[in-house]
Order: C-alpha cells, then sequence, then structure tokens
C-alpha cells in the first residue's frame, strides 16, 4: 500500500530538519547521508524517494529556515500583527542578534552559520542563501520606505546583522561576543533611526563621503 501524500510530505521534513541540525553544527562536507537518515530515524534507502542529490537537500534545508526557525515563525507572527513596518525590523534585528539566537546552535541562521559551506556548494544552494538575504533585505526596505538610499540601508543592516552573528560565533570570549552584537545592534538600529528622523540623507552624507 503505497504512503499517504501527508506521510511522504511528514517524511521529507524530517529528512530536511535534521539536515538543518546536522549542516549548521558540522557543516556541509562533514555529515553524512547516513547521519541525515538516522536522525531523521530512518534508512539511508529512503533518501532517494525524496531527493536527488545532497545538493538538492542543502537547498531544501537552507530555505527551511524561513518556516521552521522559532525566530523566523515569531517574526512571520509579528509581520501580521505589528502594522509599522519599522516596528518589524527593529524587532528582527533584536531577535537577530539576541542571547537567544546565538545560543540555539541548531536554529542557526544559515546566514551567519554556513557561509563558507553555501559558497563552496552549487546553484541550489547558493539561490536558496540568495532568497533570504533577499528576504531580510526586504523586512528592512519596507520600513525605510519613501527614503532615497532605502537599499543601501538595508543591505547594510544586512550585512551588520549576519557580520555580527558571524564574528560572535568565532569567539570564545563571553564579553567579546556581548560587545560585537551590541555594536552591530547599535548600528543597524542607527540606520533605521536616522532615516527616519532625515529621510533624504544618504549613507554617504552621513558618513561625510
Amino acid at each position: 500500500m503505497p504512503y499517504s501524500p501527508e506521510h511522504k510530505a511528514r517524511t521529507r521534513q524530517a529528512i530536511v530538519e535534521s539536515a538543518r541540525r546536522l549542516f549548521n553544527r558540522f557543516g556541509f562536507e562533514q555529515v553524512t547521508l547516513d547521519q541525515i537518515m538516522s536522525g531523521a530515524g530512518l534508512t539511508r534507502g529512503a533518501f532517494y524517494h525524496h531527493f536527488d542529490s545532497k545538493d538538492e537537500l542543502y537547498a531544501a534545508a537552507v530555505a527551511s529556515f524561513v518556516t521552521c526557525n522559532p525566530f523566523a515563525v515569531k517574526t512571520a507572527g509579528a509581520a501580521r500583527a505589528l502594522k509599522d513596518p519599522r516596528r518589524l525590523a527593529r524587532m528582527l534585528v533584536d531577535l537577530y542578534l539576541s542571547d537567544e539566537a546565538l545560543d540555539n546552535i541548531d536554529m542557526h541562521c544559515p546566514l551567519y552559520a554556513l557561509p563558507a559551506d553555501v559558497a563552496r556548494a552549487g546553484l541550489e544552494p547558493q539561490q536558496a542563501y540568495t532568497d533570504l538575504i533577499r528576504g531580510m533585505s526586504h523586512i528592512y526596505r519596507s520600513a525605510l520606505k519613501g527614503v532615497r538610499d532605502a537599499e543601501q540601508r538595508a543591505q547594510a543592516m544586512v550585512s551588520l546583522c549576519v557580520g555580527g552573528m558571524v564574528l560572535a560565533r568565532t569567539t570564545n570570549d563571553p564579553d567579546l561576543r556581548r560587545s560585537l552584537r551590541r555594536s552591530a545592534r547599535s548600528q543597524a538600529l542607527a540606520l533605521l533611526d536616522v532615516a527616519q528622523r532625515a529621510p533624504v540623507r544618504t549613507l554617504e552624507a552621513m558618513h561625510g563621503v
């Protein structure tokens, strides 16, 4: 008797969740299909009923952050509840650079957990990664509606959030971890707040370029 579509979808999701956790902890190259399938409570033989390759699974694992990550879910829920795009953007900055996000390794965002892996990966993982960057930029750009250099500011905010977390993950100094993220948060919110006070100014004008 063939499995129902619902069973197949649940099985696929279990594989993706197992892969995401393992990739976050150990990286793409170090994780085997056997480990992924074991983490999902399945045998290796079931893998090819859902994916054609490890690259395809990697892309799905990166893309799944949008819907499965608790921080992403919390942000998405707020997007429906919050009418002010600026409040949503501030909340995302706070969540992204929070102790909660840093401490939960299994749920780390691929933007700071997997950059080196994605850079060496094929087109599918890179596309999924690109979609995450664009999605995060969109939230910040929406909060900067009417600002002349909104796109530039949004990309700078993404860079600060992701870069702050990348660096915080590399050090075992708790004070430096906090300081790096605090500095990134301060600068990211400054881009948002300065835009609110003076919407016609550009990043170059802010820095005297």
